[in-house]
């Protein structure tokens, strides 16, 4: 029997191997463009109805489909076969387009057009559990934030926000919180307690009605 012979030479050669893995038809980078674009906006779109919770990748799930969602953008712009100039077309579109839409949020109209909102769903170690399923967050995610953010209760959270990254954000009880980080958050005025200027210094601070050993100033214990 005759040993088989390998060849590191491609049948077709190397000048058309590599145009094939390389280049592309001058047809297909319109195309390439303009799948880009389409993507980019029925994403958008999707982002805005089902909200900033699919990006967050608390659980393995949530890591499953946003893995997913990127393997079946990048199969359709890059479209077949798929080629390293496919490729660099499409993140050249993507990239301009964030720079453009980036542009854009810049105002504030287009900004709450373009942007979820960053919007608080923990008030006072309370769950907003109206404003939770509206925002697609279960209660295993607001525990699976406050573990991270070292806390062993969750009446030791003063506030939870849902961030437009995806992100959960955890604020301690008895940490002042300036207004202006809460402009601009949806529900903020769940939050109670009292604004003061403590010390001449005029930065604004909330007197949480919660203290870190699980007490209200008026002695109460919280559930």
């Amino acid at each position: 029997m005759t040993p088989a012979v390998v060849s590191l030479t491609p049948p077709q050669g190397w000048q058309a191997a590599l145009l094939e893995t390389l280049g592309i038809e001058l047809w297909r980078i319109p195309v390439v463009i303009v799948s880009a674009i389409l993507i980019y906006a029925v994403f958008v779109i999707l982002l805005r109805i089902f909200g900033a919770r699919v990006l967050s990748g608390i659980t393995s799930f949530d890591a499953v489909v946003a893995i997913m969602v990127g393997a079946v953008a990048g199969r359709v712009i890059i479209g077949h076969p798929p080629t390293v100039s496919a490729g660099a077309i499409g993140l050249v579109t993507l990239m301009c387009l964030e720079a453009l839409f980036g542009a854009l949020r810049s105002s504030l109209p287009m900004h709450r057009a373009l942007n979820n909102q960053p919007i608080l769903i923990v008030a006072h170690g309370a769950m907003l559990t109206r404003v939770m399923r509206r925002v697609h967050v279960t209660a295993d995610d607001v525990q699976i934030a406050v573990r991270r953010a070292g806390l062993g209760r969750l009446q030791d959270a003063q506030c939870v926000i849902l961030e437009p990254s995806g992100t959960l954000s955890v604020i301690p009880v008895g940490t002042p919180v300036d207004r202006t980080m809460m402009q601009g958050v949806d529900e903020a005025d769940a939050l109670r307690g009292k604004w003061t200027s403590p010390g001449g210094s005029g930065r604004l601070v909330i007197e949480d009605t919660v203290t870190p050993r699980g007490k209200s100033r008026t002695g109460e214990e919280n559930a």
